[in-house]
């Protein structure tokens, strides 16, 4: 990789200038593509997590990413996933719409928005976030671009929460090398007969951290809002995807689409099925 300094907007950032965390890799990258603020990496890996999971995400998966994330990016941490639809895109469009940071790592070229269909998601976080690439700029998708890419997302951040993942999949992919890094990580318990649920329910089989509320992710960075009496300390906020409307995921400060091809409408979910799943009854 040339890293001649620039490539449109997209900027080179040398060794000196990447955070020391990603000496923690047997293989360090040579530099990184930016679009955006690389200023949301000097805080790496202290207040930086990671939320992933599967593209073929659950309603009820996509409603936990955000609400995560959400509440990551309004206690000040720095949202970080891999711009994929599903869990991903959910994480990195939450955080926005909270006022956050968050940062996308590609396993394309940083200019390359992947699916095609992430255009105004990459077009965002370029904006008002930070895009990431070890590929030089016009690179697509290749052979092994995406392990490559999911241990850049693993020594990034402290923590990796895993909402819903298969066995086989990229998130535990992520997963896997956050644990090989000493890395702190966590999952989202899924319903057991859930192919997209058994990765990471095995991981909490396994001695991953459990993240049944919002302030257990907050409390693995020592942030306890409930002392306060902040509403983060409840469970899951009864305020679905639905109940807010399809417009206010577009709406808002970001005119950000909603995902068609990751979920289908989450009412289809009886409101008493989703405590049950929430442990609310």
């Amino acid at each position: 990789m040339k890293g001649p300094g620039s490539s449109g907007a997209a900027r080179w950032l040398t060794p000196e200038e990447l955070p020391a965390t990603f000496g923690d890799l047997p293989r360090r990258p040579a530099g990184l593509w930016c679009l955006g603020d690389a200023a949301a990496l000097e805080s790496a890996p202290v207040q930086h997590v990671a939320i992933v999971g599967t593209r073929e995400a659950t309603p009820y998966g996509i409603r936990i990413a955000e609400q995560l994330a959400a509440a990551a990016a309004r206690a000040g941490l720095v949202v970080v996933s891999g711009l994929a639809r599903g869990i991903d895109a959910a994480a990195h469009r939450a955080a926005l719409q909270a006022g956050g940071r968050t940062i996308g790592v590609q396993g394309t070229g940083v200019d390359v928005p992947y699916p095609a269909s992430h255009r105004a998601l990459h077009a965002a976080l370029a904006e008002r976030g930070t895009v990431l690439s070890e590929m030089e700029p016009g690179t697509g998708a290749t052979p092994g671009c995406f392990p490559r890419r999911n241990r850049l997302i693993a020594a990034l951040c402290q923590v990796t929460v895993v909402v819903e993942a298969p066995f086989k999949s990229g998130a535990i992919n992520t997963a896997t090398q956050a644990l090989e890094l000493g890395r702190t990580v966590a999952a989202v318990p899924g319903r057991v007969d859930d192919t997209t649920a058994q990765g990471s329910n095995q991981l909490i089989r396994d001695g991953a951290q459990v993240i049944a509320e919002v302030a257990d992710l907050l409390a693995l960075f020592s942030i306890h809002p409930g002392r306060g009496g902040n509403s983060d300390r409840v469970r899951w906020s009864d305020e679905s995807v639905a109940a807010r409307g399809a417009g206010a995921r577009r709406g808002g400060a970001f005119d950000l689409p909603t995902e068609m091809d990751a979920v289908s409408d989450v009412r289809q979910f009886s409101e008493s099925l989703l405590r049950t799943e929430l442990g609310q009854q």
